[in-house]
């Protein structure tokens, strides 16, 4: 029997413990997990439709966080145990939407840790699929770095990417499985009420014992945080993850998109746009103008270097996320990197999967829970 925070077993209608007994449901495992053990999903705590719909009010338009192609999301209030949380509703007819219902039950449940974003259950009633995550108050770090909101102090921020580090070190090194994210972008890092990192939306992550090719249509707006092998190859891994996380380190410092269009509707590269200020010895004129100075210089260096490092087009020399810790805590040496911005190294889809492939899991926006 598995340990969760929220409940150690669920019970079916008659009592007993076992799968759930809708046999649509049964099927619709079998369809998706195929070759995948499904006997521990029990392990998730299971809402009923009816405490989900006293908990959002009936799915109220007041309650409604957010909205994305696989899904809804409403703020809800558990009475019985006094806690808000964000309940999806997967869009009907939906098989990603589904695919992400099956890999939070697998994997997410398993996943405990203070920066990423909790999943707490999930319900399968009057043939629909809900996922319930904690709820994360203080919005995402897009909406800070390019929203309207109150410029974020470099404190804060230097906290944001260390616990961003931590998320991906305990997801990669330290949880029961190893797990890829393999969708780490600004708007999927949410935030508690003392600006808290929470690392949320697992709609690609894999586990790292499973051969499964991800091929999807990815939105032009998040092409600039996937590595380049992954976009000729259609595979994540650990090193995709590690370059994910330099790209929103880089963000975090400089105050920039990832991918930002000029005036003459020309692509400009954060991570070639920041090599290029390396290069040229003006590392400090990347910083977000918006902090008016107000930094310590040298973790801006750290920050801003190992974000370059991380996000290097060679997947052969990015750090591991350890490596990636022990540098912002100066514990040690920062990398020596060329002035240049190097080639980025491309993989074949067919016959390039390297020891790091993994295998496929799902959250959700506000932004980080869509």
């Amino acid at each position: 029997m598995c340990e969760t925070k929220w409940e150690e077993f669920w019970m079916d209608r008659n009592g007993k413990r076992g799968r759930s007994s809708t046999t649509n449901f049964s099927e619709w495992m079998i369809t998706f997990a195929s070759t995948n053990d499904t006997s521990d999903i029990t392990c998730s705590k299971k809402f009923s439709y009816g405490e989900l719909v006293l908990a959002t009010a009936n799915f109220s338009y007041e309650k409604k966080l957010g909205e994305g192609s696989f899904g809804n999301v409403y703020k809800g209030y558990l009475s019985d145990s006094n806690l808000s949380v964000a309940v999806k509703k997967i869009s009907m007819g939906s098989k990603q939407g589904k695919r992400e219902f099956l890999t939070a039950v697998k994997i997410i449940r398993k996943l405990l840790h203070r920066n990423l974003v909790q999943l707490i259950g999930w319900c399968h009633d009057q043939g629909e699929f809900f996922l319930v995550y904690e709820f994360v108050p203080n919005g995402s770090l897009d909406m800070h770095l390019f929203g309207k909101k109150i410029t974020l102090s470099w404190t804060i921020r230097y906290k944001i990417a260390i616990g961003l580090a931590s998320a991906l070190f305990y997801l990669h090194e330290d949880s029961e499985q190893s797990v890829v994210h393999g969708n780490i972008k600004s708007s999927n890092v949410m935030f508690d009420t003392d600006f808290n990192a929470k690392l949320g939306h697992f709609r690609l992550a894999q586990l790292m014992d499973q051969e499964l090719g991800l091929h999807t249509a990815m939105p032009a707006e998040t092409m600039g945080y996937f590595a380049p092998e992954y976009i000729s190859s259609g595979r994540i891994s650990k090193e995709s993850d590690v370059y994910s996380f330099g790209v929103v380190a880089l963000e975090i410092a400089c105050g920039r998109r990832a991918v930002k269009r000029n005036e003459e509707e020309s692509r400009i590269e954060l991570v070639e746009w920041v090599w290029d200020l390396y290069g040229n010895g003006r590392l400090i004129d990347a910083a977000d103008e918006r902090l008016h100075k107000d930094f310590d210089v040298t973790q801006m260096e750290c920050l801003i270097i190992v974000g370059l490092w991380c996000a290097h087009p060679d997947h052969n020399l990015r750090p591991s996320i350890r490596q990636v810790i022990g540098v912002l805590h100066f514990e040690a040496s920062m990398p020596n990197l060329p002035s240049k911005m190097p080639a980025a190294i491309h993989l074949r889809s067919s016959s390039s999967a390297n020891s790091s492939h993994s295998s496929i899991a799902s959250s959700s926006t506000m932004n980080g829970y869509i």
